[in-house]
């Protein structure tokens, strides 16, 4: 490409993204990140619905640059650092932030994915993404959103994460990131990312598929309603809401969104398919000792009657749903055997 296509660009906003032992992370990012950071930090850490939002207090006690919580509509300052709140995704517009309680993406609100991905179409080449250690795989789908607009990714080293899981899918699943790098090496990094300007091509325009995501993480009812869908039909049923999920295949990654936009990744999905499983198989159990606590008291008034035949039948059926209800417990500890074993 000629020199007169190219145009010098600073990688000015930082989108990070974490899951379990990041209050941990986070804290040592913040510490070491310079007072005179030319970008932008914008931080979603998964946390519960009714989760205190406290993480900016916890960052502000060794963070150099000011820590506040998102607001809806804030404009981005550089030298700042946003934290997303609890039960709202923190989605980035051109110059400014917007929280929005739309449907949760791989289990969690605030999300990963959806900051990736809405701060990799506003900003392009000038996003700089980072993920750090967690739980299964959010995050990896955003990566390839920022990769898709030639931004830059950092994976924490799985080696160097408290949780590998996360850092690991996303190494395996993204072909071209940028660095894999221990937590303590991060913040320099960035600082040299950010206050370097870069020559570089023009950027890789926004795809519809990458439009249509980010208007679904909003909940915009015209994507919603519109014929366009991300993928193509599968055989599954969305665990939240129980719609048909469309099945997204990008390179090595397999994902899943449902028409209201609730996403998942295959991992996730399955991980969310084994919950509802055990959640059937308790409701099995409670349903079996019913039956039989009420079979024995209809048996015991039968006996009462001196209706001998019936008392047996019932008490027979009361015998085996016990041992069915004691076969389905037997069921779950196996099940929740594995799933300590691989967590």
């Amino acid at each position: 490409m000629a020199d007169s296509e190219k145009q010098t660009i600073v990688r000015d906003i930082i989108v990070v993204g974490t899951s379990a032992g990041g209050v941990e992370a986070l804290t040592e990012l913040v510490k070491y990140l310079p007072p005179n950071l030319n970008a932008s930090v914008i931080i979603v850490l998964h946390l519960p619905s009714h989760s205190p939002n406290v993480l900016p207090d916890i960052l502000n006690r060794g963070s150099r640059l000011p820590v506040c919580l998102a607001q809806d509509g804030q404009a981005i300052e550089k030298g700042h650092i946003y934290v997303a709140p609890s039960d709202r995704h923190l989605l980035v517009k051109p110059g400014y932030l917007q929280l929005w309680q739309g449907p949760k993406e791989n289990g969690s609100r605030p999300a990963i994915d959806p900051l990736f991905r809405t701060a990799a179409r506003a900003y392009g080449q000038r996003l700089v993404a980072v993920l750090l250690t967690g739980l299964l795989d959010d995050g990896t789908a955003g990566l390839m959103a920022v990769k898709m607009r030639d931004g830059l990714a950092i994976v924490q080293h799985p080696d160097d994460a408290l949780y590998a899981a996360m850092p690991s899918n996303a190494i395996a699943n993204v072909d071209d990131i940028d660095y894999i790098l221990p937590l303590s090496e991060i913040p320099s990094t960035l600082a040299k990312l950010a206050n370097n300007p870069k020559e570089v091509e023009a950027e890789k325009p926004v795809t519809r598929e990458m439009e249509l995501e980010s208007e679904m993480a909003n909940f915009d009812i015209e994507e919603l309603e519109s014929d366009a869908v991300p993928g193509k039909p599968s055989p599954f049923t969305c665990p939240d809401c129980g719609g048909t999920l469309w099945e997204i295949e990008e390179g090595k990654l397999l994902r899943f969104r449902c028409h209201v936009g609730h996403a998942f990744s295959a991992k996730t999905l399955l991980a969310k398919q084994s919950d509802k499983l055990e959640d059937a198989l308790w409701i099995a159990i409670r349903a079996l000792q019913e039956k039989a606590t009420l079979a024995d008291r209809i048996a015991s008034r039968m006996r009462d009657r001196n209706l001998s035949l019936a008392a047996q039948r019932l008490e027979q059926q009361s015998e085996d749903a016990q041992q069915q209800s004691e076969i389905i417990q037997n069921v779950l500890e196996m099940l929740n055997g594995k799933s300590a074993e691989s967590a």
